[in-house]
Formats: structure tokens, sequence, C-alpha cells
């Protein structure tokens, strides 16, 4: 009975820590302001500043194939060793990577 216990307790502790780490890749603190997945170009930078570096990716098809959409990624940091890199597609923020300084 307590071996069973404890393996509910490690594999609740593990869904919540999985969760959480979910849940920090979708955000970005810029001081006191987030920034979200779904933000435009115009938001962060005004949340954040200018980018270190910006690097035009290339191009993807948007849905149904109509419509090509620009690929940019922006770099912040580093900040406490870690760089922060956005990926706009469409003008809108998809992915926020946090990444170790090499």
């Amino acid at each position: 009975m307590i071996m069973r216990s404890l393996s509910i307790i490690t594999f609740t502790a593990l869904i919540t820590g999985l969760s959480t780490a979910n849940a920090q890749a979708d955000t970005l603190r810029c001081g006191s302001a987030l920034v979200s997945l779904g933000d435009r170009p115009f938001e962060v930078e005004r949340k954040c500043g200018a980018p270190v570096h910006r690097d035009p990716v290339g191009y993807t098809l948007g849905s149904y194939d109509r419509r090509e959409y620009m690929i940019e990624e922006w770099v912040y940091g580093p900040s406490n060793g870690m760089l922060s890199i956005l990926r706009f597609e469409g003008n809108r923020l998809t992915v926020i990577e946090r990444r170790r300084e090499r």
C-alpha cells in the first residue's frame, strides 16, 4: 500500500513538472511584461525592445496552401547565460525557445 502511494505521488509530481515546463515555453518575461504565443511583432518589440538579432528564415504556406507567410527569428539576450529565440510566422509569435549560450 505504501509503495502504491509513493508511485502515485511520484507520477503526480512528474506530470505537474511537465505541465509547468510546458507553460513556461509559452511565455517570455521582459521586465514586468509577458510575451505570449500569438503576439504580433510590434507588441513584442514594445514589451521587450529591439532584438539583438533578426534573421529572416524563409517562407511557409498558410492554410489551404493559398498564401505564403514569412518566417523570421528574433534573438534576445543573453540573460543569465540564456538566449531567447522567438519565431514569427505570418506576423504571429509561434515558438519561444530558451537556449543556453554556447
